[in-house]
């Protein structure tokens, strides 16, 4: 998890305009996440990568043969510098009916992070019927409980990826013939779905959590019509020859421990590749691994990804302690008072795992619980300035140098 925030949506928005209106440095500070049902404010986008909103027109069919084009909001997220960079396209996952209206932009920006760091550049479509286009239209109905059709749905979601990756050939700085899908639960189904195709230039996949038909409030664990989905994705695997990842966790509430196998299992049979964990049980749902277990995903990821040729070391590891100060000096840290108040004592209020960051010209940002060292300097890094670990834990890691002695 990162470091605490109001729970209110609102307090959290005003929060952030607040700090704008501060000094300069004051609006370079990064707080850990928002909640999950809060829109993020555009002062939290990452300059670092470059983020932005492009859209393009698709065109989609529903399970009932209606056809509609709407325009579809792509998040971008780009490496440093110039040149050609192999594509990721990551694909959000579907929220039950009651939360859907507010699941926002879709974003994935820790991953988005790692993967930049890779070299790639990252696209997060918002598909047709999430967000803006929420509505009268939704081409990933998939019918009652007992009776799912997966497939109007998965071809629906795998053709806007197509359309993503079309989209990403006319830019300069990417190159498509080197491309990989990935994506979480609804996105992990279409990540298989795109597969299947046999898209030109795709080299490989990652299911974090994928499936359809959960309700982790009426149902936890008992997916609908698992069966027939498992059948179904037996199915594409005769044409999805693919290299893949599978990332699933034992106390999904969704799909629980045991159905992911199944439909593994029923993925190898029908002659798809697919490299298959099953991780241990997080806190609170295990459906959400992607972004609340990095520390045990990435590794993973890691490795699977230098198979394929991405060998860029992007994993952010813990550095080693220095003489600097000790961690409890606040006025050390080499930030503003403001700065130091409203976010270094909030860390050092925090619980372990914690990271602290600072940047260049006064940034900071912490996060406590899950894959620190990578979300903090993220979070820090999101003003655009250029970070660098200050503590980890109980041990400053900061290799500036100050007058005098820490002290002892």
């Amino acid at each position: 998890m990162s470091a605490h925030m109001d729970s209110s949506p609102l307090r959290w928005l005003a929060r952030a305009l607040v700090a704008c209106l501060c000094a300069s440095v004051a609006c370079n500070a990064a707080w850990a996440q928002a909640p999950a049902d809060a829109k993020p404010a555009p002062e939290v986008w990452a300059k670092d990568m470059r983020e932005e909103v492009v859209r393009i027109n698709v065109t989609v069919t529903d399970m009932f043969g209606r056809q509609e084009t709407r325009p579809m909001p792509i998040t971008v997220f780009r490496p440093a510098g110039e040149g050609r960079h192999p594509l990721v396209v990551f694909n959000h996952g579907r929220a039950v009916d009651s939360k859907r209206a507010a699941q926002g932009r879709a974003r994935a920006e820790h991953t988005a992070r790692y993967l930049v760091g890779k070299g790639f550049v990252v696209m997060v479509p918002t598909r047709v019927g999430y967000w803006e286009t929420y509505g009268d239209f939704d081409p990933e109905q998939s019918g009652p409980c007992n009776a799912k059709r997966f497939g109007p749905m998965s071809d629906a979601a795998a053709e806007q990826v197509l359309a993503t990756v079309r989209h990403a050939a006319t830019l300069p700085y990417v190159d498509t013939s080197r491309w990989l899908v990935a994506g979480v639960s609804v996105g992990g189904l279409t990540s298989l779905a795109t597969v299947a195709r046999q898209p030109a230039g795709l080299v490989g996949a990652i299911n974090f959590s994928g499936g359809s038909g959960g309700n982790p409030d009426t149902s936890p664990g008992k997916p609908c019509s698992a069966k027939a989905l498992g059948q179904y994705w037996g199915g594409l695997a005769k044409t999805g020859a693919m290299p893949m990842l599978w990332l699933y966790w034992q106390n999904d509430l969704y799909w629980g421990e045991s159905i992911p196998r199944q439909w593994h299992q029923a993925w190898q049979a029908g002659g798809g590749q697919a490299e298959f964990h099953s991780l241990a049980p997080i806190e609170g749902d295990g459906h959400f691994g992607q972004d609340r277990d990095m520390d045990h995903w990435l590794p993973l990821a890691d490795a699977f990804l230098n198979r394929l040729g991405f060998t860029q070391p992007a994993i952010v590891s813990r550095a080693a302690p220095t003489r600097f100060a000790h961690v409890d000096d606040v006025e050390a840290v080499p930030i503003s008072p403001r700065s130091r108040a409203t976010g270094y004592e909030k860390f050092l209020a925090a619980k372990l795992p914690r990271a602290f960051a600072v940047g260049e010209k006064g940034a900071w940002g912490y996060a406590i619980g899950d894959y620190v060292t990578g979300k903090a300097l993220g979070f820090c890094q999101r003003s655009g300035q250029h970070c660098t670990l200050y503590a980890v834990d109980d041990d400053v890691v900061w290799p500036g140098k100050r007058q005098g002695q820490p002290r002892e």
